[in-house]
Formats: structure tokens, C-alpha cells, sequence
């Protein structure tokens, strides 16, 4: 595997597709320059680590980042922790969360805290760092829970990604000028009043971002009946760029 790469651990999006595990629900794994680090590790993240080709070691990781705190996204949050730690052991690590994921109904156990090195809470616009991943945050997302996406560098590309949210002007804002925007695209047509973005309000995001390359995930219903790896067939023909959609297990490498 290329010494700087990013890989899904999972594509599902929503809560039905995550109960029936139609896609896995694993999050996503970094590796830059032997830096590891993994972002919201949903239900299933320490299974599909383990099952991995070439197997991914949690005991070999340096951080995890929640975007926001919901189960989809965090579930594994615990687990991951224990198994950087080794069960506590070591104190290593840095666990990255939004306020809300942390404070008050924690989906951090109070007896996890004290294993990782280090336990920071996420602000808007802020820039932070696990080892050599660099990373920033977005503004506040428009989401049930706290919701930040991120930005950050990866073998010399610049990499968004755009987690859950309501579509609302200046969104795009922070995902311009980027060689790969990943996105979360649950629904296939738009559901007014529920916080998550429709493929057309995606097609309008790569249309006013123009990032060289855009990767589809986290997946609802209606986007796995409406077949994503046609949808992103189409988009690319429509948008004259190149459009993929995210497989569980698939890998970037950089």
C-alpha cells in the first residue's frame, strides 16, 4: 500500500442503510508520511480494519477526528480509542470532536478520556494537527449535532471533505480550490427539512467548487437504488469532470 493514502472503511450514509449494513459504516482511514489517522468511525470500524487487505492496525494510530457525534459517525468511537491505547495501556493518541460530542451526554465514556493523549474540541475555521496530518476545519455545517467538515493535505493534494449537511449559501465557500472534494450525498432527490444534501444540490456544489476530482459516498436509500457508480458516470459526462463513487474498501493513493 502507497505510504500516503486514504481509504473507506465504509459508504453507508443514514440511518437505514447503517442498521442493514447495505454499505459498511467504518469511516475513513489516513495515512500520511506514516501518520494514522481515522475519521468517524461508525458502527463496524474495528471489524473492517481487521478484515482489511493489508490488515489496518488501530494499535498503530495516532488520532481520530469526529466530524459530529452521531452513530453513523461515532459509534465506534470507543472501541477505536481502546484499541489505539491498547486497552488503555499506552497513553497515546489525540481524539478531535466537536463541543457537543464530548460535553454533557459524551459519546465518549468517561473512562475512555483518560486514555488518549490528548482530547481536543473542534472550533470553526480552526486548524489543528495529529503528528504530521495537518488538517482545518470548515464553518459550522447546518446539521442536528455540531458538524464540521475538513480540509487537509495529502501526498501534495488538497483534500475536502464535506460531511453532513443542509445545503445553505456560503457552503461552498470552503470547499473551493481543492484536487479532490469528498462528499456525502444521501438522498438522490432533494427532502426539504431534513439536514443532509440531494445529488442535484451535490451537482451544484462541484459546479461552483470545480474540484479536479470528486468522490461520492455516504449513501442513503434512494442514492444505492439510483445506482451511485451510474449517477457518477453521468455527472462526469454533465460536468465534464471527473466524478467516482466511493466503494467500502476502495483506496486513494496519493
Amino acid at each position: 500500500m502507497a505510504k500516503d493514502f486514504l481509504k473507506f472503511l465504509g459508504t453507508a450514509g443514514a440511518r437505514f442503510v447503517m442498521i442493514r449494513q447495505l454499505r459498511a459504516s467504518g469511516g475513513i482511514w489516513i495515512c500520511c508520511k506514516d501518520t494514522n489517522v481515522l475519521v468517524d468511525p461508525g458502527p463496524g470500524s474495528i471489524v473492517h480494519c481487521a478484515s482489511s487487505r493489508p490488515r489496518l492496525d488501530p494499535a498503530k494510530l495516532d488520532g481520530i477526528i469526529l466530524t459530529h457525534r452521531h452513530l453513523d459517525h461515532a459509534n465506534d468511537i470507543n472501541v477505536m480509542i481502546e484499541a489505539m491505547t491498547e486497552g488503555g495501556f499506552k497513553k497515546r493518541g489525540v481524539v478531535y470532536c466537536p463541543k457537543d460530542a464530548f460535553e454533557n451526554d459524551s459519546v465518549i465514556l468517561p473512562y475512555a478520556k483518560a486514555f488518549p493523549k490528548k482530547i481536543g474540541i473542534l472550533k470553526a475555521k480552526s486548524k489543528y494537527r495529529i503528528r504530521e496530518f495537518k488538517f482545518m476545519t470548515s464553518m459550522p455545517h447546518i446539521h442536528p449535532a455540531q458538524t464540521y467538515g475538513l480540509k487537509f493535505k495529502l501526498g501534495g493534494k488538497v483534500i475536502g471533505l464535506l460531511t453532513d449537511t443542509r445545503y445553505f449559501k456560503g457552503l461552498n465557500a470552503f470547499y473551493k480550490k481543492l484536487d479532490i472534494l469528498i462528499i456525502s450525498v444521501v438522498f438522490y432527490e432533494p427532502r426539504p427539512g431534513i439536514d443532509h444534501l440531494s445529488l442535484p444540490e451535490v451537482e451544484r456544489i462541484i459546479r461552483d467548487t470545480s474540484p479536479r476530482k470528486t468522490v461520492l459516498t455516504h449513501f442513503g436509500m434512494t442514492m444505492l437504488r439510483a445506482n451511485p457508480e451510474l449517477q457518477a458516470r453521468r455527472l462526469s459526462v454533465k460536468l465534464k469532470t471527473q466524478v467516482l463513487a466511493a466503494q467500502d474498501g476502495m483506496i486513494l493513493d496519493f
